[in-house]
C-alpha cells in the first residue's frame, strides 16, 4: 500500500454513505450532468477561501484570480463577484472574461505574447505585463498604429527564488520577465514614449506551503520595488506581488499558514516610504482559491487482477487529470487524495491501483492505494481537482469522451 495525500477538510458522507459535494450526494450531480467523468467545483468552498483572504491579508492588498488555474465559464462568473481583478495569460482567456456580467481590472502576463494578443489587450484596456524589451517595442508600435496609449507594467525576473516552491520562477535565467538590473532602463523608456506605465509584476515561484518562504519572498520583493523606485525615480501605481500560495496534495503536506503570511506582509507594507501610500498591491492567486474546491469523478468500468495486483479501470484518466497521474511536473510520482465516492463512509478493505482507459501505463490515477471494497459501477473521487485539472490536461489524447464540469450548488 502506498500513501495518498490528505482529503481536504470538510468533505463528508451523505446519509447513504456516499460522498457529498455542495450538500448533495455525488450521484445526484452525476444524474444532473448525465454521465461521468465529471468535475464538480464547490462555489461555497471558493467563497470561504476568498473570505479567509479578506480576513487575513492586509486591507490594501487586492485579490486577483489567475484565470489559468481554472477557466470554466460558470466558475469565472462566480469569481467575478468575489475578487478584485483577473490575471490573464492569453487573448483566449481575455475573451472568456470579456463575456462576464461584471467588468473587473485585467492584466495579461506570459512570454511570447503575439501581436494579436497585444492588440486585443490594447483594445480592451488590459494592463500588459511586458516580459522583454522586444515585447515592449511591439506594444508601443501597435499602440501608435491603433492610436491607443498602451497600459503597461514590467514583469521582473527577480534575483531570488521562492524557496521550496513547486515551480521556481525567479533567481535564474528565465523566459519570464526582464532581469532586474535591466528594468530601470526599460521603465524610463516606457515613460519617455508616453506609455501609461503602471508598475511591476514580480513572481518568484508557485505552490509553496511554507509561510516562512513566502514571507521572505514578499519581503525581498518589496525591497526590490524600493530599489527600482530609487533607480527610476518613478513610483508605481500598482505592484503585482505574484502568488505562490500552495495547497496540500501529497502525503505529509500540511496547509499553508496564510494568517502568518498576511500578518508579515501587513507589517512590511506599513514600513514602506510614504510615497507608496497610494500604490495598489495585488496578490494573484489561483490554485489556493479553487484547487481544494474541485472533485473529479470517474466510474469504475472494469476490475481485474494481474500478478496478484488489483486494477480498477475507470472511464476517465490522465486526459482529464494529468497532474494526478504524476506527469505534470512531479519528479517522483505521489498519490493525490483519492476515495471511493460511492462508499465514502466505508472502511478500507482492499488495495488497488486506479487507472484510466488510455493505451499507456502513464494513465495511473492512484498507485496501490487503500480503498473500501470496490466494484464495477462505483465512482472514484480524486480531490484537489479544482486547479490545473481539465484545462491543463491533454483532453484530445486518443479521442476519448470529454469530461463535463459543473459549478455547485
Amino acid at each position: 500500500m502506498k500513501a495518498m495525500g490528505p482529503i481536504p477538510a470538510g468533505y463528508e458522507a451523505s446519509e447513504d454513505g456516499s460522498l457529498a459535494v455542495g450538500g448533495r450526494p455525488v450521484a445526484r450531480w452525476i444524474e444532473e450532468a448525465g454521465r461521468t467523468p465529471l468535475f464538480l467545483y464547490d462555489r461555497e468552498r471558493i467563497a470561504a477561501k476568498v473570505a479567509i483572504f479578506r480576513e487575513e491579508m492586509p486591507a490594501r492588498v487586492k485579490l486577483h484570480y489567475a484565470v489559468k488555474a481554472n477557466p470554466h465559464g460558470a466558475l469565472l462568473e462566480a469569481m467575478a463577484g468575489m475578487v478584485d481583478g483577473f490575471d490573464l495569460a492569453s487573448r483566449g482567456e481575455l475573451a472568456r472574461v470579456a463575456a462576464l456580467s461584471v467588468a473587473l481590472p485585467l492584466s495579461m502576463a506570459g512570454p511570447g505574447k503575439s501581436d494579436a494578443d497585444l492588440e486585443a489587450a490594447l483594445r480592451d484596456g488590459v494592463t500588459i505585463h511586458l516580459e522583454s524589451e522586444g515585447e515592449a517595442a511591439r506594444a508601443l508600435a501597435l499602440g501608435k498604429a491603433l492610436d491607443i496609449t498602451p497600459i503597461v507594467a514590467v514583469r521582473v525576473n527577480p534575483p531570488f527564488a521562492l524557496k521550496g516552491a513547486g515551480m521556481k520562477m525567479g533567481g535564474l535565467s528565465s523566459q519570464f520577465g526582464l532581469d532586474s538590473d535591466r528594468v530601470p532602463a526599460l521603465v524610463k523608456h516606457l515613460v519617455a514614449q508616453g506609455a501609461d506605465w503602471r508598475g511591476y509584476h514580480v513572481y518568484a515561484g508557485s505552490q509553496s506551503l511554507s509561510a516562512d518562504a513566502l514571507i521572505e519572498s514578499q519581503r525581498a520583493t518589496l525591497d526590490l520595488i524600493e530599489e527600482l523606485g530609487a533607480a527610476t525615480g518613478e513610483v508605481p501605481m500598482e505592484v503585482n506581488l505574484g502568488g505562490g500560495f500552495g495547497i496540500p496534495y501529497f502525503p505529509g503536506d500540511v496547509p499553508l499558514d496564510s494568517a502568518s503570511v498576511g500578518k508579515a506582509l501587513g507589517e512590511r507594507l506599513d514600513a514602506l516610504p510614504k510615497v507608496y501610500t497610494d500604490t495598489r498591491f495585488i496578490l494573484e492567486l489561483g490554485r489556493w482559491l479553487v484547487g481544494e474546491a474541485g472533485v473529479y469523478l470517474t466510474r469504475v468500468i472494469d476490475r481485474k487482477v494481474s500478478h496478484g495486483r488489483t486494477f480498477l479501470v475507470t472511464d476517465g484518466g490522465l486526459q482529464h487529470m494529468l497532474a494526478a497521474s504524476g506527469n505534470f511536473g512531479q519528479l517522483l510520482r505521489r498519490n493525490y487524495p483519492i476515495a471511493n465516492a460511492t462508499r465514502f463512509a466505508a472502511a478500507a478493505a482492499m488495495e488497488a491501483s486506479v487507472v484510466g482507459r488510455l493505451c499507456t501505463p502513464l494513465d495511473l490515477l492512484g498507485d496501490e492505494v487503500e480503498l473500501p471494497h470496490t466494484e464495477v459501477g462505483d465512482v472514484i473521487a480524486l480531490f484537489c481537482a479544482g486547479a490545473y485539472g481539465l484545462s491543463a490536461s491533454p483532453a484530445g489524447f486518443l479521442s476519448q469522451p470529454e469530461a463535463k464540469e459543473l459549478l455547485v450548488p
